[in-house]
């Protein structure tokens, strides 16, 4: 595995490539690869410009990318594009702050189906989060996603309850808590 901060747009292409792969198979079937391979490359752009920006790639013995995870630390105040709104809807801004603002946000996690059911997800979400100021990390996914909420809770991630009233498509979990070191 390598890590990466803002070099990652060094192989910004072959990870590109993994993603289109990975975010149009199902059940992501219905995006059209070209716009999904355009638009994340737009965002990996800015996204490596973010403060604490990390990524983590997995590659193949040829070169290719087997597997990634991106993440940064949650600003403040709270974002309110992309799905983040959807996110303060279901949790509720106070909660927002004292659960992920400051915290890492993992942002994507992909494997291709060729390294699938190979422990390289775990690997690879483990090498991202280790070292987290007290193990604050927090992760988003769509609620249609079951192979992946299922990853997420086997894993030991967990989900805060949504405010009453307030479920979203958007499934949200926190990294497994951390046990508290003895002095």
């Amino acid at each position: 595995m390598r890590h990466f901060g803002q070099d990652i747009l060094t192989v910004a292409d072959e990870l590109t490539e993994a993603y289109a792969e990975i975010f149009t198979a199902p059940p992501w079937e219905h995006r059209n690869a070209e716009e999904t391979r355009s638009a994340f490359r737009e965002r990996l752009e800015t996204d490596a410009h973010r403060p604490g920006f990390r990524a983590v790639l997995a590659l193949s013995d040829s070169g290719g990318v087997d597997g990634f995870v991106t993440g940064w630390t949650t600003p403040s105040p709270f974002r309110s594009d992309r799905a983040y709104g959807k996110v303060t809807r279901r949790l509720g801004a106070d909660r927002v702050d004292e659960l992920l603002v400051g915290a890492l946000e993992v942002d994507e996690l992909g494997v291709r189906s060729r390294a699938r059911g190979t422990g390289l997800g775990r690997r690879l979400l483990s090498a991202l989060t280790a070292g987290v100021p007290e193990g604050r990390a927090w992760l988003l996914t769509w609620d249609q996603a079951h192979d992946t909420l299922a990853f997420y809770r086997r894993t030991g991630w967990t989900e805060p309850e949504p405010l009453p009233g307030r479920e979203t498509d958007v499934v949200v979990f926190l990294a497994p808590a951390k046990p508290a070191t003895t002095p």
